[in-house]
């Protein structure tokens, strides 16, 4: 098991946005948070990675028990996280922004590099030299998903990675997400079911800060009356 998440309750202020979630993900498996806006999904993600610590509950990565500890050393432990909003630095060049996350873990070889970042994602390479903030949306959300890989994490957690692009974009981000699976346990988030069921092999259903639903993603996307039930809008 490399991620579970047992009962968490992460507030906002007074706002009990999490009431009791709890999920696990085994050891090279992609699986997606499902649910409209404002189910909890991205704040699931954001108290995995410590950036919204949850007030009870646990968050256990690799056997050790990371709630509450700061973003960072949970980073640094092998969790990479991917925002919504991507926050790619945009006075850096694609190059720097790369470079400026690169990390390796003590006692682990590197496995990603500059060098294999734009061998693995030629778009990139093109880019090199050219500043963050004059790059598209897909350019973006290509390079956030890259500049993660530069801390070697052995979970990547994806928050609404298809927001706001393009269709043929949104192809591309599926390719990508299915290529990096073969190599790193996943969990994201994402507005579209027939997008997520397609990339993952499990999904869970949140519905006001609880998982009010899980299943494989075969069932599910035959399940009709459970995705009307939940995720219709």
């Amino acid at each position: 098991m490399i991620l579970e998440v047992d009962n968490i309750h992460t507030y906002y202020g007074e706002s009990h946005a999490l009431q009791g979630v709890s999920l696990k993900l085994h050891e090279g498996e992609t699986v997606c948070l499902l649910g409209r806006n404002g189910a909890g999904k991205s704040t699931t993600l954001r108290s995995i990675i410590g950036l919204s610590a949850p007030r009870s509950g646990r968050v256990v990565f690799r056997g050790q028990d990371v709630t509450g500890a700061p973003a960072y050393r949970i980073a640094r432990q092998g969790v990479g996280l991917v925002p919504e909003d991507r926050r790619i630095f945009p006075g850096l060049s694609v190059r720097e922004n790369l470079e400026v996350a690169q990390y390796q873990r003590p006692g682990s070889s590197r496995q990603w590099t500059v060098a294999r970042i734009f061998d693995e994602y030629p778009m990139l390479a093109e880019l090199a030299d050219q500043d963050g903030a004059t790059l598209s949306g897909g350019q973006q959300q290509v390079l956030a998903v890259a500049r993660s890989l530069m801390s070697e994490p052995l979970l990547l957690l994806l928050d609404e990675p298809n927001e706001g692009l393009a269709p043929v974009i949104v192809k591309q981000i599926g390719s990508l997400i299915d290529a990096l699976a073969k190599t790193t346990t996943i969990l994201f988030t994402d507005q579209s079911v027939h997008f997520a069921l397609k990339h993952a092999r499990r999904a869970y259903i949140l519905e006001k800060g609880m998982v009010v639903h899980e299943a494989s993603s075969e069932e599910l996307i035959n399940d009709t009356e459970t995705q009307h039930r939940y995720l219709s809008v």
